[in-house]
């Protein structure tokens, strides 16, 4: 196993960034990013989450009535926002997804709370494995989840079986992250068993 510590530096030492110089993310990164976080895991390869990248200042205004004020600027002023939401009607794709598996789709069929809890929790998995590829790719990211949901929902997603998770800025910061914050030790968040 070689050494690794330079990526995991960038992926897991890098801070929720709030300022944004005013270099684009271009739009063959974006993609790029994309194609990363399709193969990440998901439950029954599933791939529930959508995504939303607002490139444009014009999208990222109406995104910015539906963030909390201390979130504004940063909406505003990032070259990228990318809506991380899931799909209520994911599994309708699972015959494509997972063929391997005669009537998987079945499976969710009716079943509200499997959905949602499939949908919310893959989803999230999916976001930050976009976090992980965006640090590796160069980029910094802001995730955020204060937020009016129904609002979001309403603008970018009315009509359809998507909800929003959460956002996340993307671009290149301009500011210097504050000190890291304390963490839980070992012995206070796990246990060997």
């Amino acid at each position: 196993m070689g050494d690794h510590s330079e990526a995991l530096t960038r992926i897991f030492d890098g801070r929720s960034r709030n300022q944004w110089s005013d270099k684009p993310v271009p739009i063959e990164l974006v993609r790029k990013l994309y194609d990363f976080v399709k193969l990440g895991p998901t439950s029954l390869n599933s791939l529930p989450a959508r995504f939303r990248f607002l490139l444009s200042k014009q999208a990222r205004e109406r995104l910015a009535p539906h963030v909390a004020e201390g979130n504004r600027p940063k909406v505003l002023s990032a070259p990228c926002v990318a809506i991380i939401a899931y799909d209520e009607a994911f599994y309708e794709q699972l015959p494509k997804l997972l063929p391997i598996k005669e009537g998987v789709k079945d499976i969710f069929v009716g079943k509200d709370a499997l959905i949602y809890a499939t949908a919310l929790r893959n989803s999230s998995l999916q976001g930050a494995y976009l976090m992980v590829a965006a640090r590796l790719l160069g980029l910094d990211c802001g995730p955020m989840s204060g937020f009016d949901h129904v609002g979001v929902d309403k603008e970018f997603f009315a009509g359809t079986a998507l909800k929003s998770n959460f956002i996340c800025a993307l671009g290149y910061a301009s500011d210097e992250p504050f000190p890291r914050l304390p963490r839980l030790t070992f012995e206070e968040a796990a246990e060997v068993l």
